[in-house]
């Protein structure tokens, strides 16, 4: 019997700030086993949305500072879905009119992998959300 390949396992925008910031205890055992087991992966607009945290001040660090910390700690890496099928995939959501949820979730379902979040809207519509 074959061992099973790794899931991708995006990761939403508050996870990519909890795990830089080290803050676990934030993070469900479940999610936390999911990103251990996973390929941990990160939506282009995930990190766009980091950027504009950092831009109004509510975290310190720019997108680039994070992906590359949490690259040397949990091996993240950027996701590679094509841009055209992300937003294609993206244009079917209408349960949301926050186009980074849109964008991020859509990559995760286009590249068929899991979605941490906590956002109880994404998980209450998106079957590959894990929490």
């Amino acid at each position: 019997m074959g061992r099973r390949q790794p899931r991708l396992t995006f990761l939403d925008t508050h996870i990519v700030c909890w795990l830089y910031a080290g803050r676990l205890d934030l993070i469900s055992p479940t999610a936390q086993a999911a990103i251990e087991s996973g390929l941990p992966r990160v939506s282009p607009m995930a990190l766009l949305e980091v950027q504009y945290l950092h831009e109004i001040g509510r975290i310190t660090k720019t997108a680039d500072q994070v992906l590359a910390a949490l690259t040397d700690e949990i091996g993240l890496r950027v996701g590679e879905a094509p841009f055209a099928d992300v937003a294609a995939r993206a244009q079917t959501l209408d349960w949301t009119r926050d186009p980074f949820d849109r964008l991020i979730v859509a990559e995760a379902l286009v590249a068929n992998g899991a979605l941490i979040t906590r956002d109880d809207n994404i998980r209450g519509h998106c079957t590959c959300a894990v929490w």
